[in-house]
């Protein structure tokens, strides 16, 4: 049997749509939708082609669920559900969509926090907010710290944005900066792209401080530090030779 519907909620909350991509999740999908749909009314889980029964727990939660046959990687599984949503948007469907808010499905990041996301996107209107996950800092993996900051780094020098923690997947989106992001990276590094192309069109980006239930996570996340953080440092370099080559094409 699925969740009872959430009570009624209006303005910035009624309008966001929680995205949540999933690898193996069986595990904590169920608490981590319920505790979504405490905030928000609409919840997509995008089954990231897992062995396991995510897909069909996701949904007794309450969920709708978007299945990749196939492991794609999370950039394409956050893909996936914003294409749909822009899609239904520019059908017409009923209801408006403001803008996505997208978290992990291993239970890390805290469902209650996305009040905290929804009333400073009501008063700021940014186009992306970043869960920043440095006040648990110091007791993460080592390696995955220094990863973090490595990319965090990297961002300010080349797009001249300074966020604590660059890496956070627990992010809202708004939906007009939805409709102009086409995301290229497949995996981890689509979440730094979504960050240079908010930089290079001049949009607001904000930093929001959240709670971790799980500060390391490594037994639950899929992402690799050192691969994945080189990938991501690889975006940046990208899309900053990008930015280079289109004001040489302009001059």
């Amino acid at each position: 049997m699925g969740s009872p519907d959430p009570p009624a909620r209006g303005g910035a909350a009624s309008s966001l749509v929680a995205v949540i991509p999933a690898l193996d999740a069986a595990a904590t999908i169920e608490a981590v939708v319920a505790g979504v749909l405490r905030h928000v009314r609409r919840v997509i889980v995008v089954d990231d082609g897992s062995t396991d029964d995510t897909a069909e727990r996701a949904r007794r939660a309450g969920a709708e669920v978007l299945r990749h046959p196939a492991n794609r990687g999370k950039g394409a599984a956050l893909a996936t559900a914003f294409e749909a949503l822009l899609a239904e948007a520019r059908a017409g469907a009923p209801g408006s969509f403001g803008g996505a808010i997208s978290l992990d499905a291993d239970g890390q990041h805290d469902p209650d926090d996305i009040p905290a996301f929804v009333d400073l996107y009501r008063r700021e209107r940014p186009a992306l907010i970043v869960g920043s996950r440095d006040r648990d800092f110091a007791r993460m993996w080592g390696p995955r710290r220094a990863m973090n900051r490595f990319s965090s780094a990297s961002l300010r020098f080349f797009a001249g944005v300074d966020l604590p923690d660059s890496q956070s997947g627990f992010r809202l989106y708004d939906a007009g900066f939805l409709a102009r992001l086409r995301l290229e990276g497949r995996r981890y590094e689509a979440e730094m792209e979504a960050l240079m192309r908010a930089a290079e069109w001049r949009l607001p980006i904000a930093s929001l401080p959240i709670r971790l239930r799980v500060v390391d996570g490594r037994a639950t996340s899929h992402y690799r530090p050192l691969r994945d953080t080189f990938r991501i440092v690889g975006a940046v370099l990208r899309q900053w030779l990008r930015r280079l080559a289109a004001r040489r094409d302009r001059s």
